[in-house]
């Protein structure tokens, strides 16, 4: 079975965001692998936070109908996991028990529920394993997609 990776949102914004040059040339070919590969997920949250980032908080925004079309992309070519109830119920557990952010606990406990072993972030601490699911942060030093999905 090919190992599967969720992404974080921060990846996505990172290909639209011409301010970060250095992680937007990084953040456009792992992208393009990991769907090329049929090996990346995203999450309806990632998808949702990616919209509001890549519109508001980004030095040069999207205009909210090309955002859109990203979107529409993102649904026509990559799987979306779903968010739902226990899921959100799982992540407010993560986010009192083990001193996550609410919003990182959810796309752990996405991961979780969807027995994904991987989230590539950059939020999370490189290497580190929480409840069966590793963080690699593909923007450190020597990081190759390889080594964490095969």
């Amino acid at each position: 079975m090919t190992t599967r990776a969720l992404v974080d949102t921060n990846i996505l914004v990172y290909a639209y965001d011409r301010s970060e040059k250095t992680k937007q040339w990084q953040a456009i070919p792992l992208l393009e692998s990991l769907r090329e590969r049929e090996q990346g997920l995203i999450s309806s949250q990632v998808l949702s936070e990616f919209y509001s980032a890549v519109t508001r908080k980004i030095a040069v925004p999207l205009p909210p109908a090309q955002a859109l079309e990203r979107l529409e992309g993102f649904l026509t070519s990559w799987p979306v996991l779903p968010v739902t109830g226990p899921i959100v119920l799982e992540a407010a557990r993560g986010a009192s028990e083990r001193s996550l952010h609410f919003w990182d606990a959810l796309l752990w406990a996405t991961a979780r529920f969807n027995q994904v072993p991987l989230i590539l972030s950059e939020d999370f601490s490189h290497g580190a394993v929480l409840g069966g699911v590793s963080f690699a942060n593909p923007f450190s030093d020597g990081f190759r997609l390889e080594q964490w999905l095969g």
